[in-house]
């Protein structure tokens, strides 16, 4: 959902607001938060919204990480304190002084009674240099009257219900637990009563070992190893989403921003589920299969519905079974699966997990193909049809099948020509700047390519790194007036060679058009149900060059597709198929019986009504 969706105008004024989590509604005690931003300019408002929609967001998830004590809270809580005891008589014991360092101490104060340092004549003297052995040599000593002496008073207290000696631990348990436990409540009370019960018992312990008997095992039938583990609260730092974005600059493999950002959306619905303080190194096969369980019966664009707005994921699915929206298929859940199992790879990798939780979930695989080739009779009403011969009007997509004489010359109308004569990817070709369409020693190419700032105007990406390459322009082009198109835009002054092409909220490069040019395919009688889509033009690229007897290895590199073994790969600079190899591929690609020669001329033509959107 839009953070704008988060900003609201009450007169001239402007104001952050955000709706309660359906779970929280009773903790916070109201259903929509609501904050003036102090400003009357839209532009500083949008400024100023973030930092509060993300203070109310941390809150959200401090409120939900916190929960009531449990049995497994209290028995854990005893067994820490009664270890943390001996532990700490451990670490004292180490630093106790030994024959050795007493020895030393006193050959120390000898030579400098002989070296004249410390006189007899001087009392404060004599006292002052005997002071550091007196303290080693009672150190033992003192340490043992003083855990003497917190043993009595542990016991009186627990006698006289006084909690005042036990009260800094407990209330370092409760804030490290994020327990809800309110100070002089009887939950809180109990807590310091059983504390207190553990400490005696590791202090006599400790008592125990001045004797020189260490054997002594807990006889308080309280203090004994705890089955479960307090919830823990990730560190500084450590979260699942600040390791993510740790993850993200460093992007391992080299993955677009856009794919960066769905497996941003997708991790976020597993913190939707574990909680925003889920420690990374707790994500386990448990964890990855409850939230599997949720993702295969979690409705499509759930975020994004009203519907569901305020949910956590886990009600969002139970909502759902009321209204029965439309659910995830398996590739999609599958795709959620992906991206936090790339992200545990490199949590493995760097020491936060010991193995990848996700291998081996996976849903099975649909055999059955989901995209094919266009047949040439179905390219032939297609390209007869109005989006291509003019049409009733061309600002809504509802009109764009009805005859008209409208002619749209725009990247809906090119985009799938380019793709038939070069096997692009919508996207890739929707980006193209101006300049990516020049000559080269005599060739007219296209260079797809990417831009390293995502916020600059026209940027580019591109899928993988195989993806950056050039390709020829088509013969079939040119003649159908793409160059003419091109002279166009460069003569207005365009930086983009399709500036009408635009991304949707999520950064993906047009998927709207993408999408309403399958509902025009169904509207014009070519598509029935699955199997047709902008991508069939790229699959009919695939089929044309093994038409012409080309092998898929000949080939590959044309598409963006990596060729060759990993060895290979990395030697030598060249990039694969040098240009006139290229251009021989790219007029290999034809389409018997296809016919064209309506187009033919169409972009020049003074008759036409041409449309820029």
């Amino acid at each position: 959902m839009a953070r704008w969706s988060h900003l609201l105008r009450r007169g001239a004024s402007y104001y952050a607001r955000m709706r309660v989590p359906l779970d929280l509604v009773e903790t916070v005690g109201k259903k929509e938060l609501v904050k003036a931003l102090g400003t009357k300019d839209e532009t500083v408002a949008k400024r100023l919204l973030s930092p509060v929609v993300r203070q109310w967001e941390q809150h959200f998830d401090d409120l939900r990480s916190r929960r009531e004590v449990t049995a497994g809270d209290k028995a854990v809580a005893v067994w820490q304190h009664y270890e943390a005891t001996l532990q700490q008589d451990d670490q004292k014991r180490r630093a106790m002084p030994t024959p050795a360092d007493l020895d030393a101490e006193e050959q120390r104060l000898m030579r400098r009674i002989e070296k004249g340092e410390v006189s007899s004549d001087s009392f404060a003297g004599m006292i002052n240099a005997h002071t550091e052995l007196e303290l080693m040599l009672r150190a033992r000593t003192d340490d043992a009257n003083l855990r003497a002496r917190r043993h009595a008073a542990l016991k009186a207290a627990l006698t006289a219900g006084d909690t005042r000696l036990i009260e800094p631990a407990v209330k370092d348990f409760i804030t490290r637990h994020r327990l809800l436990v309110e100070v002089g409540s009887d939950e809180y009370r109990e807590l310091c009563t059983l504390m207190t019960r553990a400490e005696v018992d590791g202090l006599e312990r400790t008592l125990e070992r001045d004797q020189g008997n260490y054997s002594g095992t807990p006889r308080d039938p309280i203090v004994k190893p705890a089955i479960g583990t307090a919830r823990e609260t990730a560190a500084p730092g450590q979260s699942i989403m600040e390791l993510f974005e740790v993850y993200a600059r460093e992007n391992p493999k080299s993955i677009t921003a856009d794919t960066l950002n769905q497996a941003r959306r997708d991790i976020g619905t597993f913190v939707d589920l574990v909680g925003s303080t889920f420690p990374v190194h707790r994500i386990d096969k448990k964890a990855v299969r409850e939230w599997k369980a949720l993702l295969m019966m979690y409705p499509v664009k759930a975020v994004e519905m009203r519907v569901f707005e305020g949910m956590k994921i886990a009600q969002i699915v139970k909502h759902n079974e009321t209204i029965g929206k439309p659910v995830l298929t398996p590739r999609t859940v599958n795709r959620y699966l992906s991206s936090l199992g790339a992200f545990c790879n490199w949590l493995v990798n760097h020491g936060y997990l010991d193995q990848n939780p996700t291998d081996g979930m996976s849903l099975a695989k649909d055999k059955k193909k989901k995209v094919f080739p266009f047949t040439t009779d179905q390219m032939n009403t297609l390209f007869n049809s109005p989006l291509f011969v003019g049409c009733q009007n061309d600002e809504a997509p509802r009109f764009w099948h009805k005859p008209g004489i409208v002619k749209i010359c725009d990247h809906r109308y090119w985009l799938p020509l380019v793709m038939l004569y070069s096997g692009a990817r919508p996207a890739e070709i929707a980006q193209l700047a101006v300049v990516d369409v020049r000559q080269d020693h005599g060739h007219w190419i296209m260079d797809i390519t990417e831009t390293t700032d995502d916020d600059e105007e026209g940027a580019k990406s591109v899928k993988t790194e195989g993806s950056r390459r050039v390709v020829p322009i088509h013969k079939e082009l040119v003649r159908l007036g793409f160059l003419d198109y091109h002279a166009d835009m460069k003569k207005a002054g365009e930086t983009r060679l399709f500036p009408l092409a635009e991304r949707n909220s999520r950064g993906q490069m047009i998927a709207d058009f993408s999408r309403e040019f399958g509902r025009y395919l169904t509207r014009i009688g070519v598509k029935k149900g699955r199997g047709l889509s902008l991508y069939s033009f790229r699959h009919g690229a695939f089929d044309a060059l093994r038409r012409a007897d080309y092998l898929d290895e000949e080939f590959n590199f044309i598409f963006g597709h990596v060729s060759g073994n990993k060895v290979t790969r990395g030697y030598g600079i060249l990039r694969q198929g040098m240009l006139e190899h290229r251009v021989e591929l790219i007029n290999a690609i034809t389409y018997p019986d296809l016919k064209l020669d309506h187009l033919y001329d169409r972009h020049k033509s003074p008759k036409a009504q041409f449309s820029e959107g």
